[in-house]
């Protein structure tokens, strides 16, 4: 079965400026636009976030493969992701820049994934009680 090609909604360790977007990303993509993910809640987890479905908006980035990178970018998120609690969806996410709708491909938290508590803001880069993080 052919996986359909849409962008990335990513919102954690792989946003541009956090530690795993240049390890994961880094020449794989070809655009990658500010982005909110409406109905879904942020929680910490054990050293990234996790998406859940609810009342809040999620910050993330859009990320769309590079020509030609599209099953080599997949297949690379689907082994970080997958086995680290998450499952892919498919979600709405709202660009930034203009407001509009876009398909996307989503991790969010698998069944039985260790959620922490809920972030409030929204963003893996402004979560608290620490205090408010840089990538």
């Amino acid at each position: 079965m052919r996986t359909e090609e849409l962008p990335f909604f990513v919102y954690g360790t792989l946003r541009p400026g956090a530690y795993n977007h240049d390890r994961f990303l880094l020449g794989r993509t070809g655009a990658e636009e500010d982005a909110v993910l409406p109905g879904a809640l942020l929680h910490d987890g054990p050293g990234y976030p996790y998406a859940v479905p609810g009342e809040g908006r999620v910050t993330g980035t859009l990320v769309t493969a590079a020509p030609g990178t599209y099953g080599e970018l997949l297949g690379v998120l689907d082994r970080v992701e997958l086995p680290a609690g998450y499952e892919r969806t498919a979600r709405e996410a709202l660009r930034t820049r203009d407001g509009a709708a876009v398909r996307a491909w989503v991790y969010v938290a698998a069944p039985g994934a260790p959620l922490g508590p809920v972030i409030e803001s929204g963003d893996w880069f402004r979560r608290v009680p620490d205090g408010p993080r840089t990538p």
